[in-house]
């Protein structure tokens, strides 16, 4: 057994020499004492919780403040202020931080591990921004209000507090992997492949995680409580506030001493995770009657999540349908002058739960392949006509699928179907590729508002679609379709890599 403390720092045992040069000089040249817990800790993380909580509030308010100001100097040529304008900003601002601290998003290690945060927060913040217009109106809080400033606010406060939430983040994480007042205290131990496996992929300083101390066990079954025994001393003696046990699920014995070993100090007790956990973001324990389970996933939207979009789906595709149907019928007739054949071309795919339908777009090549073999569309391709090139430019030969949306078969926004031919070859070499048939294929997607689209020509272009895709279905809302159908719109992103 070795023992390296202070996250491969100076202490008893024999420390991992080749570990230890991994790490950050400053991490390793801790001594002992530094690595004993602060009494007060558990109160200085809430109290930097309360802090950050109130920066931004402030920040929004300022941000209402300014709005205001600049808006009444452009549109009135004075300085004066609105004062229930400014009401109603502090209010929303409230209804944000106590939305997001009931959320726990303020706890240390939650605010430095959120990833791709940023629909996350429009989505509290578009709720918050909409509960206080509710509530001004019914309880006459807000009174003469200028509507336009109360617009302004919206986007420049969410900027604020985005912009706030990055400065802090980037902050909080130096105090953190310095060994900060603020972070937790983790002890681990296990067999020193998955320790260092722990350290280098989870990188637990950008958690708000200090590693005190850190135990390798050895293979021989015969010196385990050996090495459980000192391993329970040293973590007596530095108190942690968690401790991850650090070893393959299939060795079962290992992890039940390991347990009654440590079941002894009062610290939280976590078994860490296999790397298969990595590839499902929602994974938890469940419990079904008197059964408990790890429960990886399972339907992504609820049935009142499925009438919602749905709702939504065949409103906004019906109006697109009429007010588009002049562009509709001026594509149509464009694509029968410029090439023979039909103007309409319908190709397999599979939608929901991989069932297989025809989708409907407007025809922008000589060929209408739709077999077992289909050639990827490239950029130069002599198949692509002359009005091919620009509908796909644009998108616009992506439209009659509001026709697959009326029909149930797709969505406005899901993961891109592919030709069959495509996808069985896609299902066959990307881990988790088939998840992204447990909802309705969309006209656009996450993947394609980030530039993911055109030619897949190598393994990583589709492994970056399906992460996105994936990251789409585990967080859905309606605001996230609406941003991304924006996004869709209006993005230089969405129009990039188009053949």
């Amino acid at each position: 057994m070795s023992l390296i403390v202070g996250r491969f720092g100076g202490g008893p045992g024999r420390a991992q020499e080749s570990q230890n040069a991994a790490l950050p000089r400053r991490v390793r040249r801790r001594s002992w004492a530094e690595n004993l817990p602060r009494r007060n800790a558990p109160l200085i993380r809430a109290a930097v919780a309360m802090l950050v909580a109130a920066i931004e509030f402030v920040v929004a308010g300022f941000a209402g403040l300014v709005v205001e100001t600049l808006y009444h100097a452009i549109a009135y040529t004075d300085t004066g202020l609105t004062a229930p304008n400014l009401r109603m900003c502090l209010l929303v601002a409230l209804l944000f931080v106590v939305s997001s601290a009931m959320r726990g998003d303020y706890r240390i290690a939650d605010y430095l591990a959120q990833r791709r945060q940023g629909a996350r927060m429009l989505g509290v913040w578009t709720a918050s921004f909409l509960l206080a217009l509710a509530f001004g109106f019914l309880t006459k809080f807000v009174g003469e209000t200028s509507r336009a400033g109360l617009l302004l606010f919206y986007p420049a406060g969410y900027s604020a507090i985005y912009a706030t939430r990055l400065a802090l983040r980037r902050l909080a994480r130096g105090a953190t992997a310095a060994g900060g007042f603020a972070s937790r205290r983790v002890f681990l131990v296990g067999f020193e492949e998955n320790v260092d496996s722990f350290i280098h992929r989870y990188k637990p300083e950008h958690c708000g995680m200090n590693v005190v101390a850190a135990i390798c066990l050895r293979e021989s079954s015969s010196t385990l409580d050996e090495d459980l025994q000192l391993a329970a001393a040293t973590a007596r003696m530095l108190l942690p506030d968690d401790i991850f046990i650090l070893a393959p699920w299939s060795r079962t014995r290992v992890i039940e001493q390991s347990v009654t070993a440590f079941l002894r100090v009062p610290a939280q007790i976590h078994l860490g995770p296999e790397r298969v956990l990595d590839r499902f973001a929602e994974a938890r324990i469940d419990r079904v009657g008197a059964i408990s389970s790890l429960s990886l996933g399972g339907h992504p939207l609820n049935f009142f999540e499925v009438m919602a979009k749905r709702s939504f789906d065949v409103g906004l595709s019906l109006l697109a349908l009429v007010l588009l149907s002049p562009l509709l019928l001026a594509t149509a007739l464009a694509i029968r002058l410029d090439s023979p054949g039909p103007a309409l071309f319908l190709q397999r795919r599979y939608g929901f739960n991989r069932e297989p339908f025809r989708i409907y777009k407007f025809r922008t090549m000589t060929t209408m392949d739709d077999g077992r073999h289909i050639a990827q569309a490239i950029a130069g391709d002599w198949r692509i006509t002359r009005i091919g090139s620009f509908l796909r430019r644009f998108n616009v030969d992506e439209l009659p699928q509001l026709i697959n949306v009326l029909r149930g078969e797709m969505s406005l926004v899901g993961p891109r179907p592919h030709a069959l031919a495509h996808d069985q070859l896609f299902e066959r070499k990307i881990a988790l590729y088939a998840r992204r048939h447990n909802v309705k294929p969309g006209i656009t997607g996450w993947a394609q508002v980030n530039g993911l689209r055109g030619e897949i020509d190598s393994p990583e272009k589709i492994r970056q679609r399906v992460e996105h895709d994936l990251h789409y279905i585990d967080n859905w809302s309606i605001l996230f379709d609406v941003w991304i159908i924006l996004l869709t719109l209006f993005s230089r992103k969405a129009y990039r890599n188009a053949v």
